[in-house]
C-alpha cells in the first residue's frame, strides 16, 4: 500500500476524524481540508505504533474563499461547526492569511500550506462528496513516515521552527522523531 492509501486508510478507521470531516464538510466550502495536526499527528502516532490518538488540541480547518476574507467570516463558521459539534475548531480563510504572514496573497489552501513553518505540518485531509478522502499536501505526505520534523526552506523562520518544536512538545510525544535541519 503506498503511503496516501495509507493515510486514507487510518483516516478512514479513525470514528472521530471521520466525523470532523463530515461536519466540516456541511460548511459547504469549496476549497477546504482539515490540516496540520489533524492528520500529522495521526501520522505520526501510527508511526509510532501507538494504538490511542494523541489528543488534538484543536481541528484546524482552512479554507480558500477571496470572496469571505475576514475574520468575522471564520468566527460565523467557527461559530457554526460548535453548534453542531464538540470539537475546538480553528477556521482560518488562507485568502486572508498572507496579511499576517507578509507574503504575496495565496492562490489556494495548498499555496498557502507551501508557506507553513514545518513540512510534515502541510497535510490536510478533504471528504468529497462522494465520501472519499483526499490529501492536500503541497511536500507530499512521504515525510510524515521519515520521523522527521523538518523546517520549511520556502519559510526560514529557524527561531519559529525552534520555539515550536519545543512548545507542541513532538519530541517528548513521538519520542522517535528527529530534527531535520
Amino acid at each position: 500500500m503506498d503511503n496516501i492509501a495509507q493515510i486514507k486508510k487510518w483516516i478512514s478507521e479513525d470514528g472521530m476524524r471521520i466525523e470532523a470531516l463530515s461536519v466540516a464538510r456541511s460548511l459547504g466550502l469549496s476549497d477546504w481540508c482539515l490540516a496540520a495536526g489533524f492528520v500529522r499527528n495521526l501520522a505520526w502516532d501510527k508511526v509510532h505504533g501507538y494504538s490511542r490518538a494523541t489528543a488534538l488540541n484543536d481541528i484546524d480547518l482552512i479554507y480558500f474563499d477571496p470572496d469571505k476574507a475576514s475574520e468575522e467570516a471564520d468566527k460565523d463558521l467557527e461559530s457554526r461547526l460548535k453548534a453542531v459539534s464538540d470539537f475546538a475548531w480553528s477556521v482560518k480563510n488562507q485568502a486572508r492569511m498572507h496579511n499576517r504572514n507578509s507574503d504575496s496573497p495565496y492562490a489556494s489552501i495548498e499555496d498557502a500550506m507551501s508557506y507553513w513553518v514545518e513540512v510534515e505540518t502541510a497535510v490536510g485531509a478533504t471528504l468529497n462528496e462522494s465520501n472519499d478522502i483526499e490529501i492536500v499536501a503541497p511536500f507530499g505526505i512521504d515525510v510524515l513516515f521519515e520521523y522527521t520534523i523538518t523546517p520549511n526552506p520556502k519559510r526560514p523562520k529557524p527561531e519559529v521552527f525552534a520555539q515550536r518544536v519545543q512548545e507542541k512538545r513532538w519530541l517528548k510525544i513521538w519520542p522517535n522523531l528527529v530534527v531535520n535541519v
